[in-house]
């Protein structure tokens, strides 16, 4: 067993969780909307950030593609800034390694902002369920069970290609982008999330409010908007 190391040392926090949640009226978890692309997965976490917020919840959306224009740059977009040899060791592309490391800084951050007591909302393909559940298994370990809100935005790739609002599936198809989810690479759908939403069939405000009332549900918000 790797033992940790002996410098790096965990500090407690003068304020904890408890402290943030009941100032906030709220408990903090993650909210993992996980699908293809295309499927409304940011589009559906927007719409209940927006109902989310009008009900006093505080809350952050961490989404795809906006980290990968930081925390997960990939190699061309820290080559300029810090060099060729570190955009290659530290760039992600879209490799299965280059998945798990994107999936793995994500997981970490958004516990984070669990413990300062965020409903944090997340929007990332995450393809392969192992990914995600050591996301889960960090989160719950650091936090309690039940922080961890696995949702599927589940539609038919057919469904996603005839959107396909970034053109990415058609260049997939031509084998210009390579690791591509559904095309070229696997997308392993959550054998029991804690909500399916069918996203070829309902509309995206229809498909916020489900998320918002497995909130309430779960005891995360208060029925009771503030």
């Amino acid at each position: 067993m790797t033992q940790p190391d002996p410098h790096v040392v965990w500090h407690a926090h003068s304020v904890d969780r408890a402290s943030r949640q009941q100032k906030m009226g709220h408990r903090g978890c993650i909210v993992w909307f996980t699908g293809l692309s295309g499927s409304g997965k940011s589009t559906v976490a927007n719409a209940v950030d927006t109902l989310l917020y009008k009900r006093g919840v505080h809350t952050f959306l961490l989404d795809g593609d906006n980290i990968r224009h930081g925390l997960c740059a990939g190699p061309n977009l820290l080559s300029e800034e810090h060099g060729a040899d570190f955009a290659q060791r530290f760039g992600l592309g879209f490799g299965p390694l280059d998945r798990e490391e994107n999936i793995r800084r994500i997981g970490a951050v958004a516990q984070l902002l669990v413990s300062a007591g965020l409903v944090t909302l997340t929007a990332f393909v995450s393809p392969y369920r192992l990914d995600r559940d050591r996301v889960r298994k960090w989160v719950e370990k650091h936090g309690q069970p039940g922080d961890f809100i696995e949702v599927f935005v589940d539609a038919a790739l057919e469904v996603c290609e005839s959107r396909d609002p970034k053109g990415l599936y058609k260049l997939a198809r031509e084998g210009k982008i390579p690791n591509f989810t559904g095309i070229s690479d696997p997308y392993e759908a959550p054998a029991s999330p804690e909500l399916h939403l069918d996203a070829g069939k309902q509309t995206p405000a229809q498909l916020a409010e489900l998320v918002v009332a497995e909130l309430i549900r779960r005891q995360v918000i208060s029925e009771v908007a503030e």
